[in-house]
């Protein structure tokens, strides 16, 4: 599991391999990760929009930019949490995702909320140690 926290706001992720989806013979390579964002500050605060970076194990990169997560844009009062689960499909055995999440209170004003870089491997992975 891999988490950050941004302003009271702490992003958690997990990601998951899913060898049944996937293809390494045609170099189709697909994760799930599932998201927890826990409000653990003292206001309530609206997920507006998603900015991901991903990075494929060859170092090709490619931005998602839009509207909320997975077709919502969850509300989470001082003590909640919202969770759900997304996928990833790549050509290379490995790569890793990083991003942000732009929030706003109830005052109006935004903030970055950041997501926390993480690893998508797979079993094709070679692991040199020097």
């Amino acid at each position: 599991m891999y988490s950050e926290t941004t302003s009271g706001i702490v992003v958690s992720v997990e990601p998951i391999y899913l060898e049944d989806q996937s293809e390494p013979d045609d170099n189709h390579y697909v994760w799930a990760y599932t998201v927890t964002i826990s409000n653990e500050g003292n206001e309530r605060v609206q997920l507006l929009n998603r900015h991901w970076q991903i990075t494929n194990g060859a170092g090709k990169q490619q931005e998602v930019r839009g509207p909320g997560v997975v077709g919502e844009q969850p509300v989470l009062e001082p003590g909640q949490s919202y969770k759900y689960t997304s996928g990833c499909p790549l050509g290379t055995p490995s790569g890793f995702m990083v991003g942000a999440y732009e929030m706003t209170r109830d005052d109006g004003s935004r903030f970055k909320v950041r997501i926390p870089m993480f690893s998508l491997d797979s079993p094709y992975v070679q692991t040199k140690i020097h």
